[in-house]
């Protein structure tokens, strides 16, 4: 657009200048852009994209939920617009199962994509 608007300015008021002009503008437009695609699939990608009120929601539910479980790992990431992925690893000595884990979380509409993964405590301890 920016090349077209110099080229119509150059032509009809003979402004040649315009062009080297929006050519520097138009660097500076993609330069600003690229810094934020590089700031926000940066956070995705290194897993800082954690949003606090829906990890403290995850943790909740897990932690305070009629079981003896223990949350050994968490990862939580935006995949959407208001919409995230979780992925849980607890340690339990109850028998507890991936599916009452998720049917926990399922009161949380935001959360689309949950893995959980259940380790017995007595299946690690050696007999």
């Amino acid at each position: 657009m920016l090349a077209i608007a110099a080229l119509i300015g150059g032509k009809v008021w003979g402004a040649a200048w315009l062009d080297p002009v929006m050519g520097l503008v138009g660097a500076v437009l993609v330069t600003v852009w690229a810094i934020g695609l590089l700031r926000d699939t940066s956070r995705v990608l290194l897993d800082a994209q954690m949003d606090a009120p829906v990890v403290a929601e995850v943790r909740e539910v897990i932690e305070q939920g009629p079981w003896s479980a223990q949350l050994s790992d968490l990862h939580v990431w935006q995949v959407g617009r208001g919409k995230y992925a979780v992925v849980a690893s607890l340690v339990s000595a109850d028998p507890l199962t991936a599916d009452q884990i998720r049917e926990a979380l399922s009161v949380h509409e935001e959360l689309v994509h949950v893995t959980v993964e259940v380790h017995r405590l007595d299946a690690a301890l050696p007999a």
